[in-house]
């Protein structure tokens, strides 16, 4: 095999590998009216003031398969939603505002800007049978890179994006579901509009070890110095 032909046989081979990092991926939509805080809550049960499940409940995302660790990214998210019925606004949400009510069904207050799109991961547990986490406050904070949210604790998404790189969402230990909803204040059962986006989930055993990837990119070098020194 001559060098040309290994080196594109090498890169081809690292591009599958981080193809593969990707477990599974789906394409969901995410009603305006999705309260966070009926997440994992039964039928009939109350929210946010005037809110009940499921009319307002948020949505479960289904088809990534078990959480096993890793990380999940939110991309292209595309549409808008509003806390009227006069739809809409930005995919980054519009002024920040924290949940009236404060704690609610064992789920965290959360700090965000309003008509965003929000998150939550829960346990196989009723979230109400526990005590709500810690909020977390993301005023003058919508660019981190990556973020390790608890269970039961709500968390900023927007558009999934800082410096055109996908945000990097880490599932807590004991995570089985992910609920998405959007944000306001109090009464979601008014609210209008909606967002479409891609959810990615990379689980730890899809994404090739860091020596993997080091003895590819050092075959890489050693193939292109040998063809430099060739060619001198």
């Amino acid at each position: 095999m001559n060098l040309t032909a290994s080196l594109t046989r090498l890169a081809a081979g690292m591009a599958m590998l981080a193809a593969a990092a990707s477990a599974s991926a789906v394409s969901v939509t995410v009603q305006g009216k999705s309260d966070p805080w009926l997440a994992g809550m039964p039928s009939g049960s109350p929210a946010s003031v005037n809110d009940h499940a499921p009319g307002q409940s948020p949505l479960l995302v289904t088809g990534l398969g078990s959480f096993s660790g890793g990380y999940v990214t939110f991309t292209h998210v595309t549409g808008g939603v509003s806390y009227t019925p006069s739809c809409c606004g930005s995919v980054e949400g519009d002024g920040f505002i924290s949940h009236t009510p404060g704690a609610e069904n064992g789920l965290s207050n959360v700090t965000a800007p309003i008509n965003s799109l929000v998150g939550v991961f829960l346990d196989d547990t009723q979230p109400s049978l526990s005590a709500a986490p810690g909020a977390l406050d993301f005023t003058g904070n919508l660019n981190f890179s990556t973020l390790n949210p608890a269970l039961r604790q709500v968390f900023f998404i927007g558009d999934g994006q800082a410096a055109s790189l996908a945000q990097q969402f880490f599932v807590p230990t004991g995570a089985t579901r992910l609920f998405l909803g959007t944000m306001d204040g109090y009464e979601w059962n008014n609210n209008s509009g909606s967002f479409t986006l891609d959810v990615s989930y990379f689980s730890p055993s899809a994404v090739p070890e860091p020596e993997t990837y080091a003895f590819m990119l050092a075959g890489l070098g050693a193939m292109a110095l040998f063809a430099r020194r060739r060619r001198g």
